[in-house]
């Protein structure tokens, strides 16, 4: 015969099997889902300055400020396998000095639930768009794209980026600081 123990210790595997038949289950039923959607990007204002970098030598970087307009229906990403999505608006570019910059400008996470339709309208960047030298004035190629993670009950943790960027040529001059 076996003991109260055994027992219980072949229940408990069994149920642990069951659960991970049914977590694999939940995640291949969404694991190819198509996730993109289109986005609309656009900007309505930039305002470029040359500031003191104090995060490392004593020179100046450039500082960019920048309001933009985002629309999106994330409606469709949305399932019974979907816990939440973390949204970020970054921007790419290139200078003499790095092949590839990336930074993100905005975020926000939205949970299953709430309202998934973005019409965010003259909205100022959340965090600073600093570069490590003087490569934003007269940058010809600044990419702003909407990318997004996808927090799942079950499975992977995709990364997607929106259709729909937009490049812009950013300004020539520095904008003067104005004094009150």
């Amino acid at each position: 015969m076996n003991s109260i123990l055994s027992r219980a210790n072949s229940l408990f595997a069994f149920s642990l099997s069951v659960m991970a038949a049914l977590t694999f289950g939940c995640f291949i039923t969404t694991a190819f889902k198509d996730r993109t959607v289109r986005v609309d990007v656009s900007v309505s204002e930039v305002m470029l300055r040359n500031v003191d970098d104090f995060t490392g030598p004593r020179e100046r970087s450039d500082l960019a400020f920048i309001k933009f307009n985002l629309s999106a229906d994330l409606h469709h990403i949305f399932d019974w396998n979907v816990k939440q999505l973390f949204l970020y608006l970054s921007a790419e570019y290139t200078t003499k000095n790095n092949a590839l910059n990336q930074v993100v400008l905005w975020d926000k996470i939205v949970l299953r639930g709430e309202n998934n339709k973005l019409n965010l309208r003259e909205t100022k960047s959340k965090y600073f768009f600093f570069d490590d030298g003087n490569g934003l004035r007269a940058n010809k190629n600044i990419t702003l794209t909407l990318s997004w993670n996808v927090i799942p009950n079950a499975g992977i943790l995709p990364l997607v980026v929106g259709n729909g960027g937009i490049s812009l040529p950013f300004p020539d001059k520095y904008e003067s600081p104005k004094s009150y």
